[in-house]
């Protein structure tokens, strides 16, 4: 029999934190266009860096057994080798309170945002992997206590084919066959190589999956049933917005008020 995989709720820190390629603010691999214009930034999107935990409270009651969180690379480290403190503690402060309502918390390392200090190739620069091993062991050995697990790339294949295949993320490029496959390498590696380690392995999840809020909640209730991974991550609690918000959120906010925004049917599906 499959066994049931634990259900988490995504928040995804670049769209929905605020803070983020604006000036005197931490700036990432999106910087560039959005200066140039080319697309609209998170802006100061939900504020949820100062606000985590009122939206936090609507979790246990539709029915998660946690959260997945975004630590956004560059907020925590800003510029190469200067790590921010004070990002390092709120992110704590984030997942303390979250435990004490109960909530596993799944940290995810790298999302389709990453410091723009690691340029828009990051992906084929091999002096690229040393930091990402540095990021993930610096954000486990911070907070491995309180951690139920650990996701190295959120959307590891996405990262790479909207980038060098599709033309819809950093670094822009259209159908660069090779540098996919160099790409796909790269990462490829970085997971084995974070499996292996002493200090990120040990917390890795093992198997998952994302579910969006478009699916059908029947589906939803067959994917909980069938898929057999460890966890099921649904995509998102909030919309969030810039570049890599999505469609639809479970909660939307009303003037300072958030609510929950969701079918019935959905709603009793994840329950």
């Amino acid at each position: 029999m499959t066994k049931r995989p634990r259900l988490f709720v995504t928040l995804e820190g670049y769209a929905v934190e605020g803070g983020f390629d604006q000036p005197g603010c931490p700036m990432t691999c999106y910087s560039p266009t959005i200066s140039l214009g080319r697309h609209v930034g998170p802006g100061i999107t939900d504020d949820l860096w100062h606000d985590y935990e009122r939206v936090l409270d609507f979790v246990p009651g539709l029915g998660f057994d946690g959260v997945r969180l975004t630590v956004e690379w560059a907020r925590v480290e800003p510029r190469v080798g200067e790590v921010d403190q004070r990002a390092l503690e709120r992110y704590g402060e984030v997942i303390r309170y979250a435990r004490s309502l109960d909530l596993d918390v799944t940290l995810a390392l790298v999302d389709a945002v990453w410091p723009s200090w690691l340029g828009q190739e990051a992906w084929l620069l091999p002096w690229v992997v040393p930091h990402v091993l540095g990021h993930a062991r610096r954000i486990v050995a911070a907070f491995a206590t309180a951690l139920s697990g650990v996701v190295a790339f959120t959307q590891p294949r996405e990262l790479v084919t909207n980038g060098y295949l599709h033309a819809t993320a950093p670094p822009w490029r259209r159908n660069a066959k090779k540098d996919v496959a160099f790409a796909h390498a790269q990462i490829d590696g970085l997971l084995d190589a974070l499996k292996s380690d002493d200090v990120v392995g040990p917390r890795l999840v093992e198997s998952s999956a994302v579910i969006g809020l478009d699916v059908a909640p029947d589906d939803l209730v067959v994917a909980r049933q069938t898929l057999g991974v460890e966890e099921l991550y649904v995509r998102s609690l909030l919309r969030g917005s810039g570049p890599t918000g999505v469609a639809q959120g479970l909660l939307v906010q009303y003037g300072r008020e958030w609510r929950v925004d969701a079918s019935e049917d959905l709603l009793s599906a994840l329950r």
